[in-house]
């Protein structure tokens, strides 16, 4: 069994950055692709990013392209997401999540194994 455990979400004002982390326990952490997902209120959960095992393949979604970076350390079991230039509409409950898959950056949840419980980004305009 494999738990997430995302922290860093809080309250920013827009513009501003804030850091992501998602703690893996087990030992499988570093042998499957790992993502971030968001949803917000009355929306389906959508796709943030997404990173291969040893960190050499990325995926964006487009709508946070050139602010987002998801990095990994599996040293660490610790998968990151750092948001800067935030707006408004990034407010969500952001998700971390391991795949299925080692290589592969899979982009849709039905994808993906294993969830965190999420962490609240509420960003002011």
């Amino acid at each position: 069994q494999v738990q997430l455990v995302e922290s860093g979400g809080g309250l920013v004002q827009s513009g501003g950055s804030l850091r992501l982390s998602c703690t893996a326990s087990g030992r499988t952490f570093s042998s499957y692709a790992v993502g971030w997902f968001r949803q917000a209120p009355g929306s389906q959960r959508d796709f943030v990013a997404a990173i291969s095992w040893r960190g050499a393949t990325t995926r964006y979604a487009d709508s946070v392209k050139g602010r987002f970076t998801i990095s990994r350390d599996n040293a660490k079991n610790t998968l990151y997401l750092q948001m800067n230039s935030l707006k408004p509409e990034d407010t969500a409950v952001y998700y971390c999540a391991r795949a299925q898959t080692p290589i592969l950056v899979p982009t849709t949840p039905a994808e993906y194994s294993y969830w965190g419980q999420g962490t609240q980004v509420t960003v002011s305009s």
